[in-house]
């Protein structure tokens, strides 16, 4: 019989936050994969739990060719516990590929819940949380990051990021530029630790807040879109919009449809729109 890969999410700050399943896959599984060998020693000492089995590294500069070599542990009935320095595996840490691994051979995957930036910094927002999407961390080239912004400037749901504290700044007013600097947001600093703090405000009152220097880990969360009715869209944001998808790569027709379809107009209203501004110079 094959094994059977653990994920267990760990505490994103407060150790206490740590499940009691965790300290039993911790003294129980005879493999743990760990993103950090010393922060995972650290955690053990904290929950007075002594790990039985083998401790082996997995991050993102040996995740590729270590996969194998539990895929094939997992393969001879092992239980492999797989963990980061925090959080749940595979949610912007390494996790994917292994898990992608041990489906395609049909082992076991299961789970062991645990605290989340995401849900936690989500909940703590104030912003609507009915319908959600999370972004990871965006590109650290400033082109780069603006076009992967223009590609959500449209969504309605409320978007989740993760990013460096050094980049913060630089990540709100890029977020300004695009959302606009009144939409609603919030930067959750260092959750579930001593100095926890979550500001909440307008984009580019964020941005210049972050301008003076921000320390420790963060989850900025945003507010979706605004729903307008086709009543309240102006030729000028939708070519506005139209444009925005095609510095984000869509051809002209797709990007011509798809703003179409998010407010509720024929298409030939929206070309007619970008053929209007493109015969005044516009």
């Amino acid at each position: 019989m094959t094994g059977t890969l653990v994920l267990a999410g760990t505490p994103i700050g407060d150790v206490k936050d740590a499940p009691p399943r965790l300290v039993e896959e911790l003294a129980g599984a005879d493999v743990i994969a760990a993103e950090d060998t010393r922060r995972l020693k650290r955690l053990t000492q904290a929950l007075d739990v002594q790990p039985a089995g083998r401790v082996v590294s997995y991050f993102e500069g040996n995740e590729s060719a270590r996969t194998p070599e539990l895929v094939e542990t997992l393969l001879a009935g092992s239980r492999v516990l797989l963990v980061t320095d925090a959080g749940m595996p595979s949610v912007s840490d390494p996790g994917y590929r292994l898990v992608a691994a041990a489906v395609e051979k049909d082992i076991r995957v299961t789970a062991v819940p645990g605290p989340s930036a995401v849900l936690t910094a989500l909940a703590l927002s104030g912003l609507p949380v009915d319908r959600f999407c999370f972004e990871g961390f965006l590109p650290r080239k400033a082109g780069e990051r603006l076009s992967r912004l223009k590609e959500v400037a449209g969504e309605r749901r409320t978007l989740v990021y993760f990013e460096a504290p050094h980049r913060l700044d630089d990540t709100l007013a890029a977020m300004a530029e695009v959302f606009g600097g009144e939409r609603r947001a919030a930067v959750c600093r260092e959750l579930t630790k001593t100095y926890e703090e979550v500001k909440r405000g307008g984009l580019a009152e964020l941005a210049a807040w972050a301008a003076e220097g921000v320390r420790g880990e963060i989850t900025v969360v945003v507010e979706g879109a605004p729903q307008k009715g086709p009543e309240e869209l102006d030729a000028q944001e939708l070519v506005r919009r139209v444009r925005v998808r095609e510095e984000a790569g869509e051809r002209r027709k797709e990007a011509i449809a798809a703003v179409a379809a998010e407010a509720g107009l024929p298409k030939r209203e929206v070309f007619d729109a970008v053929v209007a501004a493109k015969n005044a110079g516009a």
